[in-house]
């Protein structure tokens, strides 16, 4: 990602109307973001009482901060987002948490050195947010996140992926638009389908949106190192992968 699309991504949510509706908006398209921060936790090897460290890469509003938090009670967690305003609003949804949480607002490709030891953290994982980085800014995190790992300690993302086949592509997006329509609720940006497509491209393209397939983030996780990167689940164009540093 140039830092052009860097900026772009940034921006987009580090605006209050956008922060402010980013849960409920989520909600309408992508139902299944629970499930997915279900299938994560699930992976995870270690029992529920051990007193991981964490670092959660594009921390956002809190969600998945906050279910770690939840499975793992004597668990602490670097809340990492590249937007001011998402961090002021992960910082109050993990009030409750108290000193369990450090937040910290950095560009993902360039999270300062001297924040994280080398082999000081058990987990490093993500959710939504991995899919704004080129395929080489991708790796790059991905093998900084292994220096901090732990040995034996796990790199986890949920994210988007693209079909490799056009048309496989094309029928996934219509199912997709289809759901949104029938969950918005009457919603005025997503009362018809052609509506739906038009918000879900500007939207797509103001992010700066790049997700791969999920064969190339395999690809790249393990030529970043993370050779044990396997799916653990996917479901039209949304998937969990990773695995344990070796």
């Amino acid at each position: 990602m140039s830092d052009t699309a860097q900026t772009g991504a940034v921006r987009a949510y580090d605006l209050q109307e956008r922060v402010a509706a980013y849960d409920s908006d989520m909600e309408i398209m992508h139902p299944l973001r629970s499930k997915m921060a279900d299938v994560l936790l699930e992976v995870l090897p270690w029992a529920r009482t051990k007193a991981l460290r964490g670092v959660d890469l594009g921390a956002g509003t809190g969600m998945l901060t906050a279910r770690f938090l939840d499975a793992f009670r004597h668990a602490s967690i670097l809340a990492v987002d590249g937007a001011a305003a998402m961090i002021d609003l992960c910082r109050s949804r993990l009030r409750p948490a108290g000193g369990r949480v450090e937040f910290l607002v950095a560009d993902l490709r360039a999270i300062p050195a001297d924040c994280l030891a080398p082999g000081s953290v058990d987990i490093v994982f993500s959710a939504y947010a991995l899919h704004h980085l080129t395929r080489k800014e991708k790796s790059g995190l991905i093998a900084q996140s292994l220096v901090w790992l732990k040995p034996g300690g796990w790199f986890l993302n949920a994210d988007l992926v693209v079909a490799r086949d056009p048309r496989v592509e094309l029928r996934i997006q219509t199912l997709r638009e289809a759901g949104i329509v029938n969950r918005a609720g009457g919603d005025a940006r997503f009362e018809t389908r052609s509506a739906t497509r038009k918000y879900l491209a500007d939207l797509e393209r103001n992010e700066r949106d790049q997700p791969l397939t999920l064969e190339d983030d395999l690809e790249t996780a393990r030529e970043a190192g993370l050779q044990s990167a396997e799916v653990f689940w996917k479901e039209y164009r949304e998937a969990v992968w990773g695995g344990p540093k070796i």
